[in-house]
């Protein structure tokens, strides 16, 4: 019997420059996600919690608060990409290019754009993406370029913090 590891994500040898990921899990925005988020964040723009101000608007309902809609397609491309990232180096060039409102479904993908073994870090490189989401329509809703530190496969900080099971997984357990 043999235990086969999981996803673990990617190293900084496994990236290249050019490659897409399109990021397998959608996520559905609801009503509730955006308040609590706004409300979390002490946003008090009322065109995010309040359904007559949001109806008033051009948009003619309650819009989800930007922030939210960075944190989910950034999220969604963490298996792909940062996984196995230590820093966070910067985002660039954030557009948000189409609103996003409770009940749409955000997809995301990310281009490599470039990789660099890191100078003072023998164990890591940078490496550079542009990310963008999509809503279920495929209509692009933002996009940004992000630079991160990641591991190298060998790196002794990227091992697996599994823990040592007292007693194995087996067939002969199920008995």
């Amino acid at each position: 019997m043999a235990v086969v590891a999981g996803w673990q994500g990617r190293f900084f040898e496994d990236f290249v420059v050019g490659d897409v990921y399109q990021h397998p899990l959608g996520r559905t925005i609801t009503e509730t996600d955006n308040t609590w988020f706004t409300l979390l964040t002490m946003n008090t723009n009322q065109a995010h919690f309040n359904a007559q101000v949001g109806a008033d608007s051009e948009f003619g309902r309650m819009i989800v608060a930007s922030p939210l809609t960075i944190s989910i397609v950034l999220g969604q491309s963490v298996s792909d990409t940062s996984q196995n990232a230590f820093a966070n180096l910067g985002i660039d060039e954030l557009r948000l290019s189409n609103p996003v409102f409770a009940g749409d479904t955000l997809w995301s993908e990310s281009l490599v754009l470039e990789t660099r073994t890191s100078k003072s870090r023998p164990d890591a490189g940078i490496v550079r993406v542009r990310s963008r989401g999509l809503n279920q329509d495929g209509v692009e809703v933002l996009t940004f370029k992000r630079a991160f530190y990641v591991h190298r496969r060998d790196a002794p900080r990227a091992a697996s913090h599994f823990p040592q099971a007292a007693t194995p997984l087996s067939l002969e357990n199920e008995q």
